[in-house]
C-alpha cells in the first residue's frame, strides 16, 4: 500500500511540474495591447478592459494547445470597441479571439482579421468568436478587402454577427494559396450575417471559398448553421471555388443571390432553408456549375427567382473551360428537396448565350449542358398552379428525372415524365416552414450513392423509414429557424424596435432649417412652413431624413451657394426623401450630389411632388458612390443643364450607380444634356443588375446638347422598362437605344419630333476576364 501511494505521489510531482500555471494578462490601453499578444505564451489570457481602442494594429501571435490556449477576450463581451483605422492578424497555433466590436473604421490592410501575419506565419486549430464587424468600411467603394480572411487549418468562425459590409470584395474569404492551407477543414459555424447592402456589381459575396485559380484544390470548409439574413451584396451569398466543400442547415432569409458551386467540385448542399416572400425576384436558391455535387434535404418558400436565381439553376458550361469561367455541369444529384410556391423551381440551361455568338469570342459561349445528373425523390407544391415547374434554356437531355411530384392544383404542365402530379396537403410548422403532408406511398428512388443520405432536413434518420421530400414523414417539427439568439454574438442584437418619427416643425427664419437638419435624428420629418427659404450653403444629409412642406402650398427652397455645390450634400448614410417642394437655383449648383470621395457608406434618394428649376446637375453621383434606390416621381424638372447623371462608374467591371432607378409621371423640359445617365460597363454575365423604370412622363425640348445623339442613356443597365411616356420636340437622333439579349423592353410610348427608340440585340461590351 505504501508503495502504491507512493508512485501515486512521484505522478502527481511529475504532472504538476509539468502544468503550466495559467497567466492573466490585463490591458489598458493599446500600446500595452499590442505588447501583449506579442509575448503571449500557452495558457494566457490576454484580458481588454472594456474601452475604445483606437488605430491599432493588433498582431496575436503565440503557440498555445489544445488544452491551454492562448486567449485575447474582452473583459466584457461587447464593450471593448475595436475602431479607427485598425486590424487583427493571427498566427500561431490554438489562439482564441472572444468579445471584440469592430466599428466606426477601417482596417489599413486586404482584411479586418487575418489568419495569418506573413505568408508563412498563418494560423491553426484558432478561433475568432462572440465578435462583431459592423459597418467597417473602407473609405471607397473600390478598395476592396475582406472583413475576415481565413488561412491554414482547422480554424473556426463562430457565433459572430457580421454586417453592413458596402465596399469590394467578400465579407468572409477562405484563401487556400499554399499548402499551410489546403485541406484546412476550416468551420464556419453558428454566426449570424445581418444585412450586405446591395453593391452595384460584381465582388460583393458574403463567403468566398477560395478563388478560380485555386478551384482544383481540396478545401473541406464547412459553412453550418448560420443564419444569413438580407445579405444582398450580389448574385452570390456563398461562392464556392474549392473542393470537398459541406454547406448544411444554413437559413438564407430575405437573400438577394443564390448559393452557388461557382469553380470546384464535390460540394455538399445539405438540409438548408431558402425564405423568400413571393414578390421579390432578387431571392435566389442553388445555381450549380461543374461536377460531382450533392443537393440535398433543402427547403424553398416562395423563390421565384429566374435564371441565375431561380430555386435550382443548373447552368451551361464552356466547352474546355480555363479556370475562371464555367465548367460544365456533370455527375451532380438534386435530391429530396421540397420547394412551396416556387415558381418555375428547376431551370436548366441557364446562362446559355448561343444567340449572342456575334458579339463574343468562341471561349465564352456557353454551350455544353449537363451532363449524367440526377433530379429525383423531389416534391413541389404550389398554391396557384404552375404551367412551367420546369424551364429548359437549353435542353435537359443529360439529366434524369425519377419520382419526382407535385400538386399543381390541377393545373396541366409540360414534362409530366419528369414529374407525376399528386393530391396532398401541407402542414404548417411555423410562419415560413410548411412540409407536405403525403397521403400515400410514393416511391423512393435508391440511385448509386443514396444509401449514403441518412438524415433528412430536421436530422430524422432516413435508414428505417424513408419518403420523399426534404423531411421524412411523421416526423416533423418547428425548427424556429427565425430565433435569433440561436446565431451571433450572445450579446448583440440586430433587432431594432420599431421608433415613431418626431415631425420637426420648421419656418423660414433665417438658419432654422440648417439648424433643424443638423440636431435632427435619423427617421425625423421636417416640415416646412409655407415661405420661400433662402440658403447659402449645402444641406449636409447624414442620416434618414424625410423633408416636405407642412401644408399643401409647397414652400421653395433657393439656393445662394456656390457655383458647383449641391443643395443637398448627401454624405455616407444619407437617404433624403423630399416631398412637395420647390428647389431654385442660379444655373451653375447642383440640386443633390453626394461626396466625390469617402462615400463609405451608400446614399438613398426620393423627390416626389417636386418642382426644380435652374440647375447644372439635378443629381450628380460621383466614381465609387451607391445608392440603393434613386426615385423621381410626381415631379417637374425646368431649365436644367444636366439632368439625372449616374454614369461615373466607368471601369467596365461590372459596378454601377444605383441598384433602382425609378422616373415616374414627371416632366422634364429644356434638360439639356445628361437627361437620364445610367451606365454599367463590362460584359460580365453574373452582374444581373441595374434596374431602369421610366414611366409615365413627359420630355419636352430636351438634350438638345447631347453629343451622343441619345436622350435616355442607360448602356449595360441590364433591366430596363420604358412605357407610357410622351417624347416630343427633343433633338436627338434616338431617344433609347435598347439591349434586346436582355431585359431591356419599351411599350406604348409617343414620339413627337423626337427620334426613335432602337433596339440593338447584342450589344459589344467590354470582356472582364
Amino acid at each position: 500500500m505504501k508503495k502504491t501511494l507512493l508512485i501515486i505521489s512521484l505522478l502527481l510531482l511529475i504532472v504538476s511540474c509539468e502544468q503550466k500555471v495559467a497567466k492573466s494578462i490585463v490591458v489598458t490601453n493599446s500600446s500595452e495591447l499590442i505588447e501583449a499578444t506579442k509575448n503571449a505564451q500557452a495558457g494566457d489570457n490576454i484580458v481588454i478592459k472594456d474601452g475604445i481602442y483606437k488605430d491599432v494594429e493588433i498582431v496575436f501571435e503565440g503557440e498555445g494547445t489544445k488544452e491551454n490556449p492562448i486567449i485575447l477576450k474582452a473583459e466584457n463581451a461587447g464593450k471593448v470597441f475595436i475602431e479607427g483605422i485598425s486590424s487583427l492578424q493571427m498566427g500561431g497555433s490554438y489562439l482564441e479571439v472572444n468579445g471584440l466590436f469592430f466599428r466606426n473604421g477601417y482596417s489599413p490592410f486586404k482584411n479586418v482579421i487575418g489568419f495569418r501575419i506573413t505568408e508563412e506565419n498563418v494560423a491553426n486549430y484558432s478561433k475568432v468568436t462572440n465578435c462583431v464587424i459592423l459597418d467597417y468600411n473602407s473609405l471607397e467603394r473600390d478598395q476592396d478587402n475582406l472583413w475576415v480572411q481565413l488561412y491554414g487549418t482547422h480554424n473556426e468562425l463562430s457565433n459572430n454577427y457580421i454586417a453592413g459590409k458596402t465596399n469590394g470584395g467578400p465579407t468572409v474569404r477562405v484563401d487556400l494559396k499554399g499548402n499551410q492551407s489546403i485541406r484546412n477543414y476550416h468551420q464556419i459555424i453558428n454566426n449570424h450575417f445581418g444585412p450586405r447592402p446591395r453593391k452595384g456589381g460584381a465582388r460583393g459575396e458574403t463567403i468566398q471559398l477560395g478563388s478560380s485559380f485555386t478551384s482544383m484544390s481540396p478545401s473541406n470548409t464547412t459553412i453550418a448553421n448560420n443564419l444569413f439574413e438580407e445579405c444582398n451584396g450580389e448574385v452570390e451569398i456563398i461562392s464556392s471555388k474549392t473542393n470537398f466543400n459541406i454547406i448544411k442547415n444554413n437559413i438564407f432569409y430575405k437573400s438577394e443571390g443564390s448559393v452557388v458551386t461557382r469553380h470546384g467540385n464535390y460540394v455538399t448542399i445539405d438540409g438548408n432553408y431558402f425564405i423568400g416572400d413571393g414578390v421579390n425576384k432578387q431571392f435566389g436558391g442553388i445555381r450549380i456549375v461543374n461536377t460531382g455535387h450533392w443537393i440535398i434535404n433543402n427547403y424553398f418558400y416562395k423563390i421565384i427567382g429566374e435564371n441565375f436565381r431561380s430555386p435550382l439553376a443548373i447552368m451551361n458550361g464552356i466547352p474546355k473551360s480555363p479556370l475562371n469561367r464555367y465548367n460544365q455541369v456533370t455527375d451532380v444529384v438534386v435530391a429530396y428537396n421540397t420547394y412551396v410556391d416556387s415558381k418555375s423551381p428547376w431551370q436548366f440551361g441557364v446562362g446559355t448565350n448561343i444567340a449572342q455568338a456575334a458579339v463574343l469570342p468562341k471561349s465564352e459561349i456557353r454551350s455544353a449542358r449537363a451532363l449524367r445528373t440526377v433530379v429525383a425523390n423531389n416534391i413541389i407544391y404550389n398554391s396557384v398552379g404552375d404551367e412551367t415547374p420546369i424551364i429548359e434554356h437549353d435542353k435537359a437531355d443529360g439529366v434524369k428525372f425519377k419520382n419526382n411530384i407535385i400538386n399543381n392544383q390541377g393545373v396541366g404542365f409540360d414534362n409530366s415524365e419528369r414529374i407525376k402530379a399528386a393530391e396532398f396537403e401541407l402542414t404548417k410548422l411555423s410562419e415560413h416552414i410548411y412540409m407536405p403532408k403525403l397521403t400515400s406511398d410514393f416511391d423512393v428512388y435508391n440511385g448509386f450513392g443514396f444509401e449514403t443520405i441518412k438524415q433528412d432536413i430536421f436530422g430524422n434518420s432516413r435508414e428505417n423509414s424513408n419518403s420523399i421530400g426534404a423531411a421524412v414523414q411523421g416526423l416533423m417539427k418547428d425548427p424556429a429557424i427565425l430565433d435569433k439568439t440561436k446565431y451571433g454574438a450572445s450579446w448583440y442584437s440586430n433587432v431594432v424596435e420599431a421608433a415613431t418619427p418626431n415631425v420637426l416643425a420648421v419656418t423660414n427664419a433665417k438658419g432654422e432649417l440648417e439648424a433643424v437638419i443638423a440636431s435632427s435624428k435619423s427617421g425625423d420629418v421636417i416640415a416646412l412652413s409655407p415661405g420661400t427659404y433662402k440658403v447659402s450653403a449645402s444641406l449636409v444629409i447624414n442620416k434618414s431624413l424625410t423633408i416636405q412642406s407642412k401644408d399643401d402650398k409647397k414652400a421653395e427652397i433657393i439656393f445662394e451657394g456656390a457655383d458647383n455645390t449641391p443643395l443637398f450634400n448627401l454624405n455616407p448614410y444619407g437617404i433624403l426623401t423630399i416631398n412637395n417642394i420647390v428647389l431654385s437655383g442660379n444655373g451653375k449648383q447642383k440640386a443633390f450630389a453626394n461626396l466625390n470621395k469617402n462615400m463609405s457608406n451608400h446614399f438613398g434618394l426620393t423627390v416626389s411632388g417636386c418642382d426644380i428649376n435652374n440647375f447644372d446637375y439635378v443629381l450628380k453621383a460621383y466614381k465609387q458612390t451607391f445608392a440603393e434606390e434613386v426615385t423621381f416621381k410626381n415631379s417637374t424638372i425646368t431649365n436644367c443643364e444636366n439632368g439625372i447623371e449616374l454614369s461615373e462608374e466607368t471601369n467596365d467591371r461590372g459596378d454601377y450607380n444605383t441598384e433602382y432607378l425609378t422616373v415616374d409621371n414627371c416632366q422634364f423640359t429644356n434638360v439639356k444634356q445628361n437627361v437620364i445617365d445610367y451606365y454599367r460597363g463590362g460584359y460580365d454575365e453574373s452582374t444581373i443588375g441595374g434596374n431602369l423604370l421610366v414611366s409615365n412622363s413627359v420630355f419636352t425640348e430636351c438634350g438638345s446638347k447631347e453629343e451622343n445623339g441619345m436622350l435616355l442613356n442607360h448602356r449595360g443597365i441590364v433591366n430596363v422598362n420604358i412605357t407610357k411616356n410622351v417624347f416630343k420636340n427633343n433633338k436627338v437622333e434616338f431617344v433609347s437605344i435598347l439591349w434586346g439579349a436582355k431585359n431591356n423592353v419599351e411599350s406604348n410610348n409617343t414620339l413627337i419630333n423626337s427620334g426613335k427608340i432602337k433596339t440593338e440585340e447584342n450589344l459589344v461590351m467590354k470582356l472582364m476576364y
